[in-house]
């Protein structure tokens, strides 16, 4: 098994910044890629960025440019750099680990991120 804890959610004006971290443990040599995701109150959880163990990366349409994912593998650590924060950015975020079996995921429990205008 793998388990994941989040930290760095927080409450912040909009145009401002914050940094999500995500620490893995457990059965590490199970993680492939690690990401991002949130969910909004009445939203289905969405993907926000993803980075594979090799460090390519992925970033939906709305966090371009924004927001920036990176990886310790050192220290089993995901990051999510998020800048220039909007008031849509409000979420819960989870962090996930996908398994190298196929359909297997883990998931943190979530941080909350609000953002206001």
């Amino acid at each position: 098994q793998v388990r994941l804890v989040e930290s760095g959610g927080g409450l912040v004006q909009a145009g401002g910044s914050l940094r999500l971290s995500c620490a893995a443990s457990g059965s590490i040599f199970r993680i492939n890629t690690m990401g991002w995701y949130r969910q909004a109150p009445g939203n289905e959880r969405e993907l926000v960025a993803r980075i594979t163990n090799l460090g390519t990366t992925y970033y939906a349409d709305s966090v371009k440019g924004r927001f920036t994912i990176s990886r310790d593998n050192a220290k089993n650590t995901v990051f999510l750099q998020m800048n220039s924060l909007k008031p849509e950015d409000t979420a819960v975020y989870y962090c996930n680990a996908a398994d190298f079996l196929p359909g297997r995921n883990y998931w943190g429990q979530g941080t909350q991120v609000t953002v206001s205008s």
